[in-house]
């Protein structure tokens, strides 16, 4: 039998919060461990219980969501965090991005793609809501056009596009025939070389500069 993800809620909407734990706990191969109503208390239920996935709102009292997965991300780098909002603002898009954050959903996502968001994010994916990725993927080529642009090894582009697609440490290792540790070190470079803090960036970089390819709407929705 599969492991089950180990989820963490924050939100301080009592009952959107109850229901949403509701949901998720008749799926096989979820449990809800813990819940918390401000960004605080997820800080300190994420350190005590160390979960698999976070589904975290952005504004909460105390601490807000995204400094919340910022704290957490730093001192849990194999929990994922996803960001569960209200709002398409961009600036908390980059902002939760920066942070760590590995997902960026609106509330009003569908109960299946909540699911299947959990469980890429579960085996390493990086999941961005489509009505805002066409817009962080517009702004983050920005920078791109005035920088130059770093040349990776062949090697290099090819864990990336890997990486992109959704593939762990250990898969690609598989792929590509080499060791996992080989792996581990060789994103740790790139990371470094691109300036990139998280696999989420990553998989954002691959897309910007085409290294794999996006099924995303040439155009923005209103």
């Amino acid at each position: 039998m599969a492991k089950s993800i180990r989820i963490l809620l924050a939100d301080d909407h009592n009952v959107l919060r109850q229901g949403m734990a509701q949901a998720l706990e008749v799926q096989p191969d979820m449990t809800v461990i813990a819940q918390a109503d401000n960004g605080q208390e997820a800080v300190e239920l994420a350190l005590t219980h160390q979960p698999d996935i976070i589904l975290m709102d952005i504004n909460m009292p105390e601490m807000d969501g995204v400094e919340a997965a910022r704290q957490i991300t730093a001192q849990l780098p194999q929990t994922g965090v996803i960001i569960l909002t209200m709002y398409r603002r961009d600036d908390y898009v980059f902002e939760a991005i920066k942070a760590g954050a590995s997902g960026y959903l609106l509330k009003e996502v569908e109960l299946d793609e909540l699911l299947e968001a959990i469980r890429a994010v579960a085996r390493g994916e990086a999941v961005i809501d489509s009505a805002v990725a066409s817009r962080v993927l517009a702004e983050l080529r920005q920078p791109a056009r005035s920088q130059p642009k770093p040349v990776l090894a062949e090697r290099d582009v090819e864990i990336l596009r890997l990486l992109a697609q959704g593939l762990k440490n250990q898969a690609i290792a598989e792929r590509l025939s080499l060791s996992e540790k080989t792996v581990r070190n060789r994103l740790s470079l790139v990371f470094r070389q691109l300036h990139l803090e998280n696999r989420t960036q990553a998989v954002l970089y691959a897309l910007r500069e085409g290294i794999v390819e996006t099924d995303q709407p040439d155009e923005d929705e209103a």
